[in-house]
């Protein structure tokens, strides 16, 4: 026992070892399945906070279009769905079966090339992280070969989600349009609108959420973790030390860009549609808030962060519906404001000096009179001593 708490305490895994504790164990064991599927959803969002976390606490890197890579995950996810939703049988009222019912709406008469291999798992599995990764790599090493970087390129990253979204809402008969892909209901053949099915795919993203901690928790360990942080505080340094700085950054937002995808690939399996909504430029800004208000620096502080967020939202918009938005940015103000450094320096600055304190403190003396010295002569009560002796007695 003493040899595992000693690794821990060495690798830092006890936060890691609590926060799967609570979401895999804690709150299945006392939410309902509606609540739960909410919370599924959070964490959802916990992966492009992830991804920030690597990317802006460590590489320095600000990236305002994180959305733009949630969103592609979701949509190569949608894609499958709607697909196996859209059997000839199930499609048989439609002008034209066995195609998505939007396409039919929009009079198209046969399903594109590019959704064709979408009929395949494996492909789609392959393609909701390689699409967004391929993606941040065209974007990236664009912009950092040519050494674009801090608020331009943060610039840059919204455009990048502005284009997509409009892309995505004006070509409606390839994409939904608006309304997005809606009206997914298995994954081969498996229902995953029944409870049971909510419960398993909650437990799927908890466990790859904890895996994708894991990961970043081991770069962040390794070398390349080093080069990151120095990339961020001393860019030239590293530069004249021989390092290709511009691989370095485009490793990190390609790298955030597969986590968040992952992300929006199980917000589709675990919310039932995808959306353009979920692409632009005010989601991403949103997410960007999960990991400050969490800790830029802390990959289990920016989950923790989407889930206050989230359940903030989720609250306020119950109990005030029309001041939920006000409630919100409030909160997000007041926690800026009193903790720079988000949840998880509120940890390292309160918290943690705390339980150092409580764990040195030396233990309370004891009540008990001290038993007495077998060479300390004994005195007689002054009361059993005769009177006249009594008044010599001090």
């Amino acid at each position: 026992m003493d040899a595992f708490k000693n690794w821990v305490a060495r690798s830092g895994m006890g936060s890691i070892l609590i926060l799967a504790l609570l979401i895999m164990v804690v709150f299945p064991l006392t939410m309902d399945i509606f609540r739960l599927n909410l919370v599924g959803k959070y964490l959802t969002y916990a992966f492009v906070a992830v991804g920030l976390v690597m990317l802006w606490g460590y590489g320095g890197i600000l990236s305002l279009g994180q959305g733009v890579f949630f969103g592609l995950g979701g949509y190569m996810m949608a894609m499958f769905l709607k697909l196996e939703a859209s059997d000839p049988e199930a499609t048989k009222i439609q002008s034209t079966p066995g195609i998505p019912d939007f396409m039919d709406w929009n009079q198209l008469t046969e399903l594109p090339i590019w959704w064709q291999p979408f009929h395949s798992f494996s492909f789609t599995v392959l393609a909701v992280v390689a699409v967004p990764m391929i993606l941040a790599f065209i974007v990236s090493f664009a912009m950092f070969k040519r050494r674009v970087g801090g608020v331009y390129f943060a610039i840059i990253t919204q455009a990048v989600a502005l284009i997509l979204t409009v892309l995505i809402i004006g070509q409606q008969g390839y994409t939904g349009g608006v309304n997005g892909i809606t009206d997914l209901k298995t994954l081969m053949g498996w229902d995953i609108r029944d409870d049971s099915s909510k419960y398993v795919l909650y437990f799927v993203n908890a466990g790859l959420l904890i895996g994708v901690i894991l990961l970043c928790r081991w770069i962040q360990m390794s070398k390349l973790g080093t080069l990151l942080l120095a990339m961020r505080d001393k860019e030239d340094r590293v530069r004249f030390s021989g390092y290709d700085v511009s691989m370095f950054k485009v490793f990190a937002f390609v790298l955030a860009a597969g986590i968040s995808a992952i992300g929006g690939a199980m917000f589709t399996l675990q919310v039932g549609f995808m959306s353009p909504s979920f692409v632009g430029i005010v989601p991403s800004i949103e997410m960007v808030i999960f990991a400050a208000v969490g800790g830029r620096m802390s990959l289990v502080g920016a989950v923790y962060g989407a889930l206050l967020v989230n359940f903030g939202k989720t609250y306020f918009s119950e109990s005030a519906p029309d001041l939920w938005l006000f409630l919100m940015a409030a909160l997000f103000i007041g926690v800026v404001l009193a903790f720079p450094n988000g949840l998880a320096g509120l940890y390292e600055s309160h918290v943690k000096p705390w339980l150092s304190r409580r764990k040195s403190s030396p233990p309370a003396p004891s009540m008990e009179a001290p038993a007495s010295s077998a060479h300390t002569p004994k005195t007689a009560p002054e009361s059993s001593l005769p009177k006249g002796v009594q008044g010599q007695s001090a």
